[in-house]
């Protein structure tokens, strides 16, 4: 599977945000540098800006640069006169969205996608499409756009309202799997339900071709599939690192969303400070004799860092253990001095409790 990052283009989308074109340029060349394999900065018919942004970066990356178009001819010209490498077409394929967004029928939304990916083949770029809302359409009408779009190398299935689930993603990939590739497949899950994520790594397992990821999952309502967790996991649950730079994982979607001025939790899986941060008395025993006791997995593996903290939680234990750190002899009346001047002077991180009592003992 292949990550498509669209952090700048769904972010971007995002009530009371308005990136400037700046920002996406110096966000792409962070995302480049982890290697995503597909980057969606820009969706050029939204105005001069997008447009800048794509043909700035154009022929300057190493990741496939992604514009966004609806299926009509002229936005798929500024697509490829911005210079794009693939233009990604989209159009609504549900009954409901048919009926009351589009005001369209079946055939006409088969007309406009048939149309608009030979229009791009026709003028040299390569076409991908996503089909909005493609988990609330039959699985049949689903199977004959892939027939209809032979030259589409990927066709994206959004969950656009975030309805679905892994077990029904599961369900709705099985189905389609006996009668589509699946290595022709991408998904787009929104976390309406707090399982873009999770259903992006079903999809994972079920073998699909290309996933949409934003960092921090930035994104319209509540957000899109997130980056660095469906990295990490892949990374940590499957020894697989989609090709991309694990170990500077962490740091980059930090600049990035510094980049953006985007906040992100303290607590944020992954991304947060405080994920790899131990207080506890018996937990920092256990880290100091082997790390892997308390974490799923070291945060140096992506780029982060390790926060033990000694003070009046820390228990006897690790006070042995931090002076037998400082090659100082844990006997039980330094174990105890020891433990008083921690509750006095922490919290201390482990190079300063080690330090502390090199100086006292």
């Amino acid at each position: 599977m292949r990550l498509s990052d669209v952090t700048l283009r769904e972010g971007d989308q995002m009530p009371g945000r308005e990136f400037t074109a700046e920002q996406k340029i110096r966000a792409v060349r962070e995302l480049d540098s982890l290697g995503v394999p597909y980057i969606q900065p820009a969706f050029p018919a939204t105005g001069e800006k997008d447009q800048t942004v794509i043909s700035e970066l154009a022929g300057t990356t190493d990741a496939e640069l992604i514009a966004l178009a609806r299926a009509i001819s002229s936005d798929i010209d500024l697509a490829l006169d911005a210079g794009a490498d693939v233009v990604e077409v989209f159009l609504s394929v549900s009954g409901r969205h048919l009926e009351y967004l589009l005001g369209k029928s079946r055939d006409e939304m088969q007309t406009m996608l048939v149309d608009a990916v030979e229009y791009v083949t026709d003028h040299g770029g390569t076409p991908h499409v996503t089909l909005a809302d493609a988990f609330r359409t039959d699985v049949e009408d689903i199977v004959e756009l892939f027939e209809l779009l032979p030259n589409a190398p990927v066709i994206t299935l959004a969950d656009s309202v975030g309805v679905r689930t892994p077990s029904s993603t599961r369900t709705f990939l099985t189905r389609l799997g006996r009668d589509v590739n699946l290595d022709r497949v991408g998904v787009h899950f929104h976390d309406d339900l707090g399982c873009a994520t999770a259903n992006t790594l079903t999809a994972y397992e079920m073998g699909v071709a290309k996933a949409d990821v934003s960092i921090n999952g930035l994104g319209e309502r509540a957000g899109n599939s997130v980056l660095e967790e469906v990295l990490a996991a892949c990374a940590v649950d499957f020894d697989d690192d989609l090709g991309m730079q694990s170990d500077a994982l962490i740091p980059t979607c930090r600049r990035v969303l510094e980049t953006l001025g985007e906040p992100y939790s303290d607590r944020k899986a992954i991304l947060g400070s405080k994920i790899a941060e131990h207080e506890s008395g018996i937990h920092t025993a256990a880290m100091l004799a082997d790390p892997a006791t308390l974490e799923p997995f070291d945060p140096a593996r992506f780029g982060g860092e390790r926060h033990l903290l000694f003070g009046a939680p820390t228990g006897t234990s690790a006070a042995r253990q931090l002076l037998e750190r400082a090659g100082i002899e844990p006997d039980d009346e330094t174990v105890e001095a020891y433990l008083e001047l921690l509750a006095e002077r922490g919290p201390l991180d482990l190079e300063s409790a080690v330090a502390l009592a090199e100086t006292q003992f």
